[in-house]
């Protein structure tokens, strides 16, 4: 995948025609690690969060003794959509499954979650690990589990998930619903192992509520 001027939308052509991520030059350095040398971040970012349609499709065919496959179908283009956004505003998460009905329910969100938790497992355990693609399915996969809470006890459903987002605290309006989310989240992260889980909980234990 070779530099172009930084345009993020070439970027993303490349990447969709098959173009490999981790392939590295004569530098041994990744088009990704190129990219941020020289400061084209919006690239560094669209590769990051690349993710090929064919492997999520590889979820909604019944594989071994599975009786039906782990995603159906008609959930693989609205989670294939969030999985790839680059904005991860939990708030921005839980809109985008609020707009399609087809995963603004409990079955489908748990289904998802389960292929997301899959996605993350094979993430940490290939041979080239990705550790922020693992850790954004996992975050993901922890919104997920939350709207299913919501959508189960709540009468306002998501709509009181995003309320909870955004609401700030009396005394400086700091939104800490969203704080101890994201934090829990991070908390959770299976591969207590990952270089990217330490130094998160290294820049963020410090930091007091």
């Amino acid at each position: 995948l070779p530099l172009n001027s930084g345009n993020k939308e070439i970027t993303w052509m490349m990447l969709e025609a098959g173009a490999e991520t981790d392939v590295v030059n004569s530098v041994g350095r990744t088009a990704a690690q190129m990219a941020a040398f020289v400061g084209q971040h919006d690239c560094v970012t669209v590769i990051n969060n690349f993710f090929p349609r064919e492997r999520l499709d590889y979820y909604t065919k019944t594989q071994g003794l599975d009786k039906e496959p782990k995603l159906p179908v008609k959930l693989a283009g609205p989670l294939h959509k969030i999985i790839t956004t680059t904005n991860m505003h939990p708030v921005k998460i839980v809109l985008l499954v609020k707009e399609n009905p087809l995963l603004a329910e409990v079955e489908a969100l748990q289904k998802c979650y389960r292929v997301l938790d899959l996605i993350c497992e094979k993430c940490m355990k290939q041979r080239d690990m990705n550790e922020v693609l693992a850790m954004k399915m996992h975050y993901i996969s922890c919104i997920f589990q939350k709207c299913i809470t919501f959508l189960k006890e709540r009468e306002d459903k998501l709509d009181g998930f995003i309320k909870s987002l955004l609401k700030g605290r009396e005394k400086d309006g700091f939104p800490i619903y969203q704080e101890k989310l994201i934090r829990e989240s991070i908390r959770k992260f299976p591969y207590c192992e990952a270089t990217l889980l330490q130094q998160l909980v290294r820049s963020i234990a410090p930091v007091e509520l």
